[in-house]
């Protein structure tokens, strides 16, 4: 019954990043400029064709994503910084945040089921 409301949107396999040889972790924040529709449509859908990326982000403020993405290694996302961010013109600035931890949370509730007592 939530499946045909529209509530659950689909279910997802989760691999262990580190037991497929991607044991670092990552989050770039990157800065586009000019933050324009015909640079963001290319940008958007180079970074989720990398193998790399885990989740993508469009945000407010001085940064204009957020890129989670999971490398071998240093070297691996020195390679990934360089050769697929920095070395495109319209991203002015990325800025490297290693994760060293993640916890899930949840689960999701609708605003009202959420409000304690």
């Amino acid at each position: 019954r939530l499946r045909r409301s529209g509530v659950i949107l689909g279910d997802q396999l989760r691999l262990d990043p580190a037991k497929i040889g991607r044991g670092l972790q990552a989050l770039l924040l990157v800065q586009v400029r000019p933050h324009r529709r015909e640079l963001i449509g290319p940008f958007v859908d180079r970074v989720r064709s990398l193998p790399e990326s885990r989740a993508l982000f469009h945000l407010t403020g001085p940064d204009d994503y957020l890129v989670q993405v999971a490398v071998a290694d240093a070297a691996d996302l020195q390679r990934l910084v360089l050769d697929e961010f920095t070395s495109r013109r319209e991203v002015a600035r990325v800025d490297t945040r290693l994760i060293f931890q993640q916890w899930d949370c949840g689960p999701l509730l609708p605003p009202a089921a959420s409000r304690v007592p």
